[in-house]
């Protein structure tokens, strides 16, 4: 039994276009993951999918920071277009949550790079998992995807999981003087494909 089990699901309008919003079981009640997807009926092929990991900051406030927001708005222009489905984790601040990342900003703005300030909050570079994802593709029997992301280790994590990665489609945002330091970072020390 998947532990990511289906609670509910709603008519979503947009100013993307008309999606499905999903929710699933995170563990937290109040935060439970979301899947938004358009797909037609008898939709055949490969289903684009985005796993977005929240943002608040980005995604809500539109935070220049980061480049988190932009990429959810592309996305769902880009599943407008094409149709396909994004998955939101509950995993803000890549995993370490809200205040922690807020605390993150604070030494960002002494000087330190993303990297190295989850590290002194004792916190590994990234702290998020896809096992979630994979489940709830699964459950909804997805196999075979054409995967919206920069970031290997979304790919990586695919490796051994029984759903093929058909294609990777690239997210590029625009880059602004308040995030070119962070896109360097994801670029050069964590290998984002930017």
């Amino acid at each position: 039994m998947s532990k990511h089990q289906h609670l509910v699901s709603s008519r979503l309008p947009t100013v993307f276009g008309e999606f499905i919003i999903e929710a699933f079981e995170s563990g937290r009640e109040e935060l439970p993951h979301l899947v938004l997807s358009n797909l037609p009926d008898g939709y055949l092929g490969e289903i684009n999918v985005r796993i977005h990991s929240e943002c608040l900051t980005g995604d809500v406030f539109g935070s220049t920071r980061c480049d988190c927001g932009e990429q959810l708005a592309s996305s769902m222009k880009y599943m407008e277009e094409n149709h396909g489905l994004i998955i939101y984790l509950r995993q803000e601040g890549r995993g370490i949550g809200l205040v922690n990342k807020l605390k993150a900003y604070n030494l960002q703005d002494e000087g330190m790079d993303t990297i190295r300030a989850n590290h002194a909050l004792g916190f590994h570079a990234d702290e998020r998992k896809y096992d979630a994802a994979i489940d709830i593709l699964k459950q909804l029997g997805i196999d075979s995807i054409n995967l919206l992301t920069n970031n290997p280790d979304k790919l990586d994590a695919f490796e051994n999981s029984g759903i093929v990665i058909h294609k990777r489609i690239p997210l590029m945002m625009e880059i602004r003087p308040e995030n070119r330091h962070y896109l360097l970072t994801k670029k050069h020390a964590m290998g984002h494909m930017l």
